[in-house]
């Protein structure tokens, strides 16, 4: 059996320009997809993957994120007084030791962003999850990974699939077989040039590292746009461990993008019960019109 993933990287230090104004002054990951901040649906996905320390990695103006997650006493004792129920601040509050923070002091790249965070990882398996892709799945995105992790041990990253016009927005999978949802990984690419992409299998920000990984972050090499690519730091492990995409089951919000956090707003609005029916209705008047 592998090693089991107990620590979670959240790069969250980015300034999150896809959506100015509305980042000048909030963190990204606290902007709200109907009423949770986004960093809640990525640290809520990590914790049913059994990740126990969420190892957040911040900048400057990011201590809101931090804030969040701490007990809000004042609050607590407003809302007892009045006779309220505390359980909607539950899922926000961490239990002690479980939220660790650590500074990237320049933006460097996301692999240099999770780089930051190796004191902390140390030598152990460790994911890392991008809180502005929302994944949405019955298990979530990495519980299904760790699932599968646990089968074949090394290195795993989600897998999806995009129109062959998208493949040079990211990084690429070069696949080998493939045994059910498990595609073997022979090389990645970040951000091909178009029509060059090896397949149209992209990384939508979630991966199960080995420790090796950030030994090869060590080199602090530069890629594509000048910046640390985690993806060229995975690709140096290629043939020395196990690695694999896994095509996970569920759907996946570009919340970064203007166009992806409103589409996540109306496709969860639509899942819950206090909140679909209003939701359906006046989108249904709107076709009507």
């Amino acid at each position: 059996m592998p090693d089991r993933v107990r620590k979670a990287v959240f790069p969250v230090a980015g300034l999150g320009t896809r959506l100015l104004p509305a980042t000048k002054s909030i963190p990204k990951e606290m902007i709200t997809i109907v009423d949770r901040p986004l960093i809640q649906y990525a640290v809520d996905e990590a914790r049913e993957a059994g990740i126990e320390q969420l190892i957040f990695v911040t900048g400057r103006g990011k201590s809101a994120l931090v804030d969040y997650f701490d007990q809000a006493f004042e609050l607590e004792a407003t809302l007892k007084a009045k006779g309220k129920s505390l359980d909607v601040l539950e899922c926000s509050n961490a239990s002690f030791g479980e939220v660790v923070t650590v500074r990237q002091q320049q933006p460097l790249g996301l692999g240099h962003a999770v780089w930051c965070a190796r004191d902390i990882v140390g030598e152990e398996p460790f994911a890392v999850l991008l809180p502005d892709e929302l994944m949405r799945g019955k298990p979530g995105c990495l519980a299904q990974m760790v699932e599968a992790y646990e089968k074949v041990g090394g290195n795993l990253v989600a897998a999806l699939e995009v129109p062959d016009s998208e493949t040079h927005k990211y990084g690429v999978i070069d696949p080998g077989a493939s045994n059910g949802r498990l595609t073997e990984i022979r090389g990645l690419v970040e951000k091909p040039a178009p029509g060059s992409a090896p397949s149209n299998l992209m990384l939508p920000g979630r991966y199960i590292l080995q420790p090796e990984v950030m030994r090869a972050l060590d080199a602090q090499e530069k890629g594509a746009g000048g910046e640390i690519q985690l993806t060229d730091a995975m690709a140096k492990v290629i043939g020395r461990q196990p690695f694999h995409g896994y095509r996970f089951e569920g759907e996946r919000y570009d919340c970064g993008s203007a166009t992806g956090f409103v589409i996540a707003n109306l496709a969860i609005a639509l899942e819950r019960s206090d909140t679909g029916p209003a939701v359906n209705d006046f989108i249904s008047s709107l076709r009507g019109a």
